[in-house]
């Protein structure tokens, strides 16, 4: 039978490729990345060994039904070894890869993912999807988490559901704000978890569920979605970002730390406290002093989980919210590179990334 000139159209049609969403993969080592010495060495191996190209193709082809995926080398080692200039080039490559791509996802390591993760969601411009990813073994060994957990992200990613949301993670089937979201165990696979605020959501095989947001896809499609940490407009070229350093409080815990801080040029110091950011007395007296003279103070909790709330802060301290001492360094040292004045600061403090909506009422 003649194909009529419609049904000889879409015949055409259909033999015609399917437009897959492109998602850049920045490779930076850890973990995922590792070499192990035999395929049950879960724990004796070096971290960023094997290029990210070769982690994406060792996915194919199955990963090439979901994304057209390209891959850049940032870096090649553990996550501890890069610094706050790392970490402003790492901003540069997610924002050039977004230009071309529709999501990005970065591979790193565990061990200071919190850090890459919220740094990311403060400073990236872009809204589309970045996904953070690694392994809590190396890419070697039998049972390794790295192959699913990189095929999710990607998944993910191409999915394109956190438009908005700013930087996610997404391991172990699960997907974290970066805000919320903490390293809970040196060595279990299910490390990651953002306490009471819960996951995001869950990947179960080609199911991206989506369960709740963070606050700031209200401001979807609006310029005060993006944060006021433009790192081209608050960081001179060749200057470096302000100082920030943490001191923990336990008992009898001396002030030398924060003197030593604020003698050695540190511009803000975020305090580690027992409970609701408690701190010993002959850190409080050092805290005070350094305070007069300019330094700036985040308050936060040492136990993991709960809030320092900014009732009784005044001056030069600020409670740091739900923040760990880690983020809240991070959120410190944006917020003096941004401005002098504090009390803005304090406010970004409670609401950049957090999961809280204001009432419209």
């Amino acid at each position: 039978m003649a194909l009529t000139a419609g049904t000889a159209a879409a015949a055409e049609h259909s033999k015609a490729p399917v437009k897959r969403p492109k998602v850049a993969v920045i490779g930076t080592g850890g973990t995922i990345a590792g070499v192990s010495k035999s395929r049950v060495d879960f724990q004796d191996y070096q971290a960023g060994k094997l290029p990210i190209s070769e982690l994406v193709g060792d996915l194919k082809p199955e990963v090439d039904g979901i994304a057209d995926v390209s891959t850049v080398q940032f870096g090649n080692q553990g996550s501890s070894g890069y610094s706050i200039a790392d970490y402003r080039r790492l901003t540069q490559t997610v924002d050039n890869a977004l230009r071309s791509n529709d999501a990005a996802v970065v591979t790193t390591g565990t061990d200071t993912m919190e850090e890459f993760a919220y740094w990311l969601d403060l400073t990236v411009r872009s809204d589309k999807p970045v996904i953070l990813t690694g392994a809590m073994r190396p890419w070697t060994v039998i049972g390794t988490d790295g192959p699913a957990n990189l095929y999710n992200a990607i998944q993910l990613a191409a999915g394109r559901k956190t438009t908005c949301f700013g930087s996610v993670i997404m391991l172990n089937d699960e997907i974290q704000a970066a805000r919320e979201v903490r390293k809970t165990d040196a060595l279990r696979m299910d490390t990651f978890n953002s306490g009471a605020s819960g996951a995001l959501g869950v990947v179960d095989q080609d199911r991206v569920r989506i369960n709740r947001a963070p606050a700031r896809v209200d401001k979807c499609g609006k310029a005060s979605w993006k944060t006021p940490f433009d790192l081209d407009k608050i960081v001179g070229k060749g200057k470096s970002l302000p100082k920030v350093e943490i001191a923990y409080s336990y008992q009898d815990a001396g002030g030398e730390a924060i003197k030593a801080f604020a003698d050695s040029g540190a511009d803000g110091v975020v305090t580690a406290g027992t409970g609701a950011g408690g701190i010993s007395p002959a850190m409080s007296k050092a805290r005070t002093e350094a305070a007069k003279n300019g330094t700036v103070f985040a308050s936060t909790t040492r136990t993991g989980n709960g809030a320092v709330y900014d009732d009784t802060a005044d001056g030069r301290l600020i409670g740091a919210a739900d923040l760990s001492p880690q983020k809240a360094r991070i959120l410190l040292l944006l917020s003096l590179a941004a401005t002098d004045d504090v009390d803005k600061m304090r406010g970004w403090f409670t609401t950049l990334g957090t999961a809280e909506f204001k009432s419209r009422g």
